[in-house]
């Protein structure tokens, strides 16, 4: 008989990972599933079953071809002609962080779980973090 999970029944680890010479994408698709719970026995889409994952390096992550120069963030200010963009090389100098993140959210499902598992992702530049005493 198949039983429908509850919140009791998710447990949540912890997870590092060091994306020092990592793709980027292969990465991101990696913490995606991981902050999802897709791994788990007991995943179902309608609940937050994912994990904690602690990013470490982030400022140097790989990414392959002309990336650093061609692939652009775009944000928008709300007003005519207020399209600004960045590249990958200028985000990389000023919030190495952000990678990852923009990465990872653009790979969870666009719903109202999105942001608590976002919650749970913990990104650095260096290989210094605070969640040292989460780990086995």
């Amino acid at each position: 008989m198949t039983r429908a999970t509850k919140l009791s029944d998710i447990k949540r680890e912890w997870y590092l990972i060091d994306l020092k010479e990592k793709n980027l994408g292969r990465s991101a698709t990696h913490i995606a599933k991981l902050l999802m719970g897709k791994s788990k026995p007991y995943f179902v889409r309608n609940l937050d079953c994912g994990d904690y994952v602690v990013v470490v390096n982030a400022k140097e992550v790989a990414v392959t071809g002309k990336k650093e120069t061609k692939k652009k963030y775009f944000r928008y200010s709300g007003y005519p002609h207020g399209l600004k963009y960045t590249t990958l090389a200028v985000v990389r100098e000023e919030k190495p962080e952000e990678i990852i993140r923009h990465a990872v959210k653009g790979m969870l499902p666009q719903n109202k779980l999105r942001d608590r598992m976002l919650k749970r992702l913990f990104v650095f530049a260096g290989s210094e973090h605070k969640y040292k005493d989460k780990f086995k």
